[in-house]
């Protein structure tokens, strides 16, 4: 199956998702879903594999076993590739509100958050890392991520690069908001186009960060 674009059935099956998050809401649309939003996100991931990789594509059920909002379906389709240590780096999702993109580390181990705070505090990988933010928020791409709201222990408050010594995080992403090409085959380039702007900062938190040495919790 060849990727032709995320019909406009599956932004009008999200937002009466977003209005009737039930069951019942779910089976009666879920031929829409599977049409709409499943099949073509497979074709969407099929055609980027050559470059990125296999993705992983996301359930439609919400784990609700510790959470407040016992909501069962998520409002959104969302896959992500995997980096060659195991480490999300690239993703893609689906809304009512449209496409979003992104990459980075949206989740990091304490071992992960220590290299990466040594390799910012080095002027040579941390000037690096600085070049490359500021081009991603040039081209539109907001930089984000959990952070501290005070220095972290051991670095000095007007450290040159204090922003980024208090992220736990770093992540980037561009958001789409639903227009006529995401409806076609262009809508391929678009996630393929972003990706590749998220690559320098990917390769850096590979190549300094890595994925996490830590023993795997039992």
């Amino acid at each position: 199956m060849s990727f032709t674009g995320f019909p406009e059935d599956a932004l009008e099956f999200y937002e009466g998702l977003e209005a009737d998050n039930s069951k019942a809401y779910w089976q009666d649309n879920r031929a829409t879903y599977e049409k709409a939003v499943r099949d073509p996100m497979a074709a969407l991931l099929a055609a980027l594999e050559p470059e990125f990789g296999p993705a992983k594509f996301f359930r439609p059920y919400r784990d609700v076993r510790f959470a407040r909002d016992k909501s069962p379906y998520k409002t959104a389709a969302g896959a992500v590739v995997h980096g060659e240590h195991g480490s999300g780096v690239l993703y893609v999702q689906v809304s009512a509100r449209g496409l979003l993109c992104a990459g980075g580390y949206h989740e990091t181990a304490s071992d992960q958050v220590e290299r990466f705070r040594q390799a910012v505090a080095d002027d040579v990988a941390g000037q690096a890392l600085v070049a490359i933010v500021d081009d991603l928020r040039g081209r539109g791409h907001p930089v984000e991520g959990e952070r501290l709201k005070t220095r972290p222990r051991g670095y000095d408050a007007d450290h040159p690069r204090i922003e980024f010594l208090r992220h736990r995080t770093l992540t980037a992403h561009r958001d789409f908001p639903p227009e006529p090409w995401l409806h076609t085959p262009e809508c391929l380039g678009r996630v393929a186009g972003a990706w590749r702007e998220f690559a320098p900062l990917n390769d850096w938190l590979q190549r300094n960060v890595g994925a996490s040495r830590q023993p795997a919790r039992s």
